[in-house]
């Protein structure tokens, strides 16, 4: 079984066990990740002060997904990275946030599921999508200013941290993307886990 330390300020520790114990929990190292990449999110990269908040309700957020899914058919993390960069790195929403959006969306008719390759749901607008964004032009052009906003704010409080930012970011949402298809193993997992372990004990040598 792997541990993973969360200590305030303090460096974080990431160890894959290989042996003993229970084995491998995929479960816990997913949900793992996605605590990490939640808390980095609400944090809002904005210089909110740490202050735990929501970009968006539950409206305001089907509204995003529906504008973004009607411009280009797409999945869930390509809709989580297409926010991400619309804000320049400073908000993307949790797949936890996003996931049952889109079934509710889904379910409501405003979307539909197109046929794509492996596992991931492909979804296009729908025809009653399309007139219930006309019928919300007008919000819609809001909630898409906000996000302008924010990635306007962001890059004016970006420092020379900046580029550990965005590769934290990449990061996250690399391995986050890897341990969800079907073909992550226990093994791929101690082997994700053995990297980050890698570059963590290397940044800590660095002089």
């Amino acid at each position: 079984m792997f541990g993973f330390s969360h200590g305030g300020r303090g460096r974080h520790h990431h160890h894959a066990s290989r042996g003993g114990g229970g084995g491998f929990d995929p479960e816990r190292f997913f949900h793992w990740i996605e605590r990490l990449n939640d808390g980095e999110h609400r944090r809002g990269g904005g210089g909110g002060g740490g202050r735990s908040r929501r970009m968006f309700d539950g409206s305001e957020l089907r509204l995003v997904l529906l504008k973004l899914i009607a411009d280009t058919p797409r999945h869930g993390y390509e809709l989580i990275k297409a926010i991400e960069t619309l804000t320049g790195g400073a908000y993307a929403p949790s797949p936890g946030v996003v996931y049952p959006t889109l079934t509710l969306l889904d379910e409501m008719e405003l979307i539909a599921e197109q046929a794509s390759e492996g596992s991931r749901k492909r979804f296009a607008v729908t025809d009653a999508g399309r007139a219930h964004l006309d019928e919300q032009a007008e919000t819609v052009a809001t909630l898409m200013a906000r996000l302008e906003a924010l990635a306007a704010q962001r890059a004016q409080g970006e420092g020379e941290g900046a580029p550990v930012r965005r590769a934290m970011h990449n990061l996250r949402h690399a391995v986050m993307d890897r341990v969800k298809r079907a073909d992550a193993s226990p093994e791929m997992l101690h082997e994700i886990a053995a990297l980050i372990d890698e570059v963590a004990q290397k940044v800590e040598r660095l002089k």
